[in-house]
């Protein structure tokens, strides 16, 4: 790789590692590697541990994507990224995800699944069309909250309400019109406690990494 002034290169991989820990997409040494052009993997290996030595990392041994930020008591948790959700059949989908975002939350990772957004109804509260939704699963949820409920055979994300003694589930686009389930078939699928954008293609984990 090009020379650079002694210490600008460990500095530019702290940057680097920086923003990936924070878009909850830890690398690995070997995608340092590649994103540094080292001629091995243990130049970038090396790098890191200078890191650790100057307390700008943590290394979690054992894990190929095992560094983290100072200052997070709990290591990410690896949540599940779903397609379509079928009716009822959520777990089935937990199975086989589209792959793992790294996120961290004082959350159990088990309680968290995340969803691609699709359609503009909900631009009104900045949830945006290719948004990723990070979901707390709980099967019940209070009036203004912003859900994913199960609607027919489609997960949808609204905002619940309550009006005349029945759930609404109210779009935050006026050019959509609110949907109102038939009495006891609205089913909560969890509560939206986070949206994510990514501005470059989604790195996913996946469940062996």
């Amino acid at each position: 790789m090009a020379y650079t002034p002694p210490g600008e290169t460990r500095r530019r991989i702290y940057l680097f590692m920086k923003e990936r820990l924070l878009a909850g997409q830890p690398p690995t040494i070997r995608e340092v590697q590649e994103a540094f052009g080292f001629r091995s993997v243990e130049s970038a290996r090396a790098q890191l541990d200078m890191l650790v030595v100057e307390g700008l990392l943590i290394k979690e041994e054992g894990k190929s994507r095992g560094y983290r930020l100072p200052g997070y008591d709990r290591p990410p948790a690896l949540v599940p990224l779903l397609g379509r959700v079928q009716a009822g059949r959520l777990s089935e989908a937990m199975q086989e995800p589209e792959g793992y975002l790294s996120i961290d939350t004082r959350n159990k990772a088990e309680d968290l699944f995340a969803l691609r957004v699709r359609g503009e109804s909900m631009t009104g509260a900045g949830i945006m069309p290719g948004d990723v939704v990070v979901v707390r699963r709980q099967p019940e949820a209070d009036p203004g909250d912003i859900v994913v409920a199960m609607v027919g055979d489609e997960a949808t994300v609204k905002t619940l309400r309550r009006k005349g003694g029945r759930w609404v589930l109210l779009p935050e686009n006026p050019d959509f019109p609110p949907i109102i389930p038939p009495p006891q078939s609205l089913v909560i699928l969890g509560k939206v406690i986070e949206v994510r954008r990514y501005l470059e293609k989604l790195a996913l984990i996946e469940a062996n990494s």
